[in-house]
């Protein structure tokens, strides 16, 4: 089925479900490492999922982007302009925080004097390495990118819940 018959195409289907799960993973574990206080051990071990998962959002962000360049997305439901505007300024607020959060998170553990290997299997670089300067602002940035992210996630997911029980228009079925 083509967007031109109401859905997304297949890709971006896919890649919007691995990006929601990528994201569940990582509020999961980051809440858990930063408020449950974990031994150092399963601590260390979260922190490095929530990284992971970071970097692949960040690739499936761009991915999504790619797609959704080469295949426009499908005709909205008839709805009123005011929540045409809403939905393309929450979709392109996701988009910006799922590009800016991951590189916020890796610069600021960097910045902490954390490297990150992706799932401890493949060392990524740090551009800045350790800073006592950076590290404060860039932790600051990346926990304001997360209520960011836990607020347009909100209004997402409420958005689909109206769409689908209350006025029933078939939303979802694009991404189903």
């Amino acid at each position: 089925m083509t967007a031109a018959e109401g859905r997304y195409v297949a890709p971006a289907r896919w890649l919007h479900w691995f990006t929601a799960g990528s994201i569940l993973v990582i509020l999961v574990t980051g809440i858990w490492f930063a408020y449950l206080e974990p031994p150092d051990a399963l601590k260390f071990r979260l922190f490095n999922i929530h990284e992971s998962f970071g970097v692949v959002v960040f690739v499936l962000a761009l991915a999504r982007l790619w797609v959704r360049w080469r295949n426009p997305p499908p005709p909205l439901p008839e709805m009123p302009g005011w929540m045409k505007l809403a939905a393309g300024v929450n979709h392109g607020a996701l988009y910006v925080v799922m590009l800016v959060q991951p590189v916020t998170g890796f610069l600021a553990s960097n910045a902490w004097g954390f490297p990150l290997a992706w799932f401890g299997l493949v060392p990524i670089p740090s551009p800045i390495g350790r800073s006592e300067m950076w590290a404060p602002i860039l932790g600051q940035m990346h926990f304001l990118g997360a209520i960011a992210m836990v607020v347009l996630l909100g209004m997402h997911v409420g958005a689909v819940i109206q769409h689908t029980f209350i006025r029933k228009d078939g939303l979802l079925a694009r991404m189903a």
